[in-house]
């Protein structure tokens, strides 16, 4: 395997070669070369041609002996038979290449050509990502595979086996809140295996939170060993696709391999503290809460429940209840404050506590402020706030909503002790209100808050975090 190091030039190459760009007509090497020219790539890209002069507005060289350099990195769009023959011709030209090409083992026809790829491998020295995917996301080197990316750089790795739904988890990520540090394609794993990539993002500090869409476990035996060596250094979390008959079925078609046993994946859970997760929004909605609050931000069982809704509340703690946390019983201080609030009536200060949007105008919002200060008088909870927007933002004449986040903000700089604080922004899918939504999603994630669209949400991810072995283990 490589160590850690050597996959930096994958992640920050300083040039990037594109095999696979028309002259004449959009494939997926033009579009590539289009992702990476928009998203501001700093290096050379090369395309590689044999007869165009010009390619996408860049000068084209017909072979790799004809670059003026090595590459890093080469993307290779090109049809199955001829990738072999490319990679080959690449020999002491680049380090990398992402085979976006399929019609390898996913198809019974092309498995020897897949063979012949991993020999190519072997004799040049090149390593393969893919074949059958479509690309790496890098925010920090300037490289991405698609349009619609975030070019601000987190601290979430990512390694999923579909292009597809690595599409996905980076706009739907995005619109969520989670900040990628880097998102590798996988593809067919002919050559990097899983278990390569993931070392590399367990190794670098510069990934603090790591997720997998896997469908099968290529290289088994080195992804075990990985994630047990590392068990209790950074949390991750696995979505597995192939976890019923009919899904297994389908991870044939789509990487030509087995998906395994579900015992075996179960125990590979038992042994290394994975985290599991069974739908794309809850794999997303448990990164986003790893990324602000931590494993261990999610250790209690003790949750508080606040929000400007009874029925909601007794949904919310119905849901909290079947994902093992319990109401809390708030500290005499937290009532005594609560209670000096004078909050007027049909407000209740018993957990789960209510307080009517009406009872929301003082101080145009920041009684919340107020009421979170009197809350985290309770030690050891979680607290989960709930606001319906549909009602808050009634009130137009002043940003009530804005100024209850801002009252958090406040408290997670200067007051919040051991708890931490989970928002759940409710609305009613109107497109205004969804765009409003991301507004103070944005403002809440820069201050370390995780949102969720609902409570059931929030519980589901929170419970996944809670009930882990790497958050007892920690």
């Amino acid at each position: 395997m490589l160590t850690s190091a050597n996959f930096d030039s994958l992640f920050q190459p300083e040039a990037i070669a594109v095999v696979g760009a028309s002259a004449t007509s959009v494939s997926g090497g033009n579009r590539f070369l289009r992702h990476l020219k928009n998203f501001g790539f700093k290096g050379p890209i090369y395309p590689i041609h044999p007869t165009a002069s010009e390619v996408e507005g860049l000068k084209a060289y017909s072979s790799f002996e004809a670059l003026p350099q090595s590459v890093d990195y080469m993307y290779v769009a090109v049809n199955a038979t001829q990738v072999s023959n490319v990679i080959r011709a690449a020999q002491g030209k680049a380090k990398f290449a992402q085979v976006m090409s399929s019609g390898f083992s996913e198809t019974e026809s092309g498995k020897l050509l897949e063979t012949d790829l991993t020999e190519a491998a072997r004799q040049t020295g090149i390593r393969i990502i893919g074949p059958n995917c479509l690309g790496t996301y890098s925010p920090e080197g300037k490289i991405t595979f698609t349009s619609g990316t975030s070019n601000e750089i987190g601290h979430v790795g990512v390694l999923s086996q579909s292009g597809g739904l690595g599409v996905d988890i980076l706009r739907r990520g995005k619109n969520r809140g989670v900040r990628f540090g880097g998102l590798v394609t996988v593809g067919n794993c002919a050559d990097v295996r899983p278990a390569e990539l993931l070392e590399h993002f367990f190794q670098s500090d510069k990934f603090r939170v790591i997720g997998l869409y896997l469908e099968t476990a290529m290289g088994g035996r080195q992804l075990f060993e990985v994630l047990r060596k590392y068990k209790n250094t950074k949390p991750v979390v696995l979505l597995k696709g192939g976890s019923t008959s009919a899904g297994q079925i389908a991870a044939i078609s789509h990487t030509g391999a087995l998906a395994g046993s579900q015992a075996a994946w179960k125990a590979l859970e038992a042994q290394t503290n994975l985290i599991t997760a069974s739908t794309l929004n809850e794999f997303l909605d448990i990164l986003l809460a790893l990324q602000c609050l931590g494993a261990n931000g999610v250790s209690h069982e003790n949750l508080i429940l606040f929000g400007n809704g009874g029925g909601t509340s007794v949904l919310g703690a119905d849901a909290f209840a079947r994902q093992g946390f319990r109401l809390a019983n708030l500290s005499s201080q937290s009532l005594n404050q609560l209670s000096a609030l004078n909050l007027p009536a049909g407000s209740s200060i018993a957990n789960p506590i209510d307080v009517p949007a009406g009872a929301l105008q003082q101080d145009e919002g920041r009684i919340a402020g107020k009421i979170l200060k009197a809350l985290v008088q309770t030690s050891h909870a979680l607290t989960i706030v709930h606001i319906n927007m549909t009602v808050v933002t009634s009130f137009e004449h002043v940003d009530m909503l804005g100024n209850i986040i801002e009252s958090f903000m406040n408290l997670q700089a200067t007051q919040l002790r051991d708890g931490k604080i989970a928002l759940v922004l409710r609305s009613d899918g109107d497109p205004a209100m969804e765009q409003t939504k991301l507004k103070y999603r944005q403002m809440a994630i820069e201050a370390g808050t995780p949102v969720f669209d609902e409570l059931a949400d929030a519980a589901i991810a929170l419970g996944a975090i809670r009930r882990s072995r790497f958050n007892r283990a920690s």
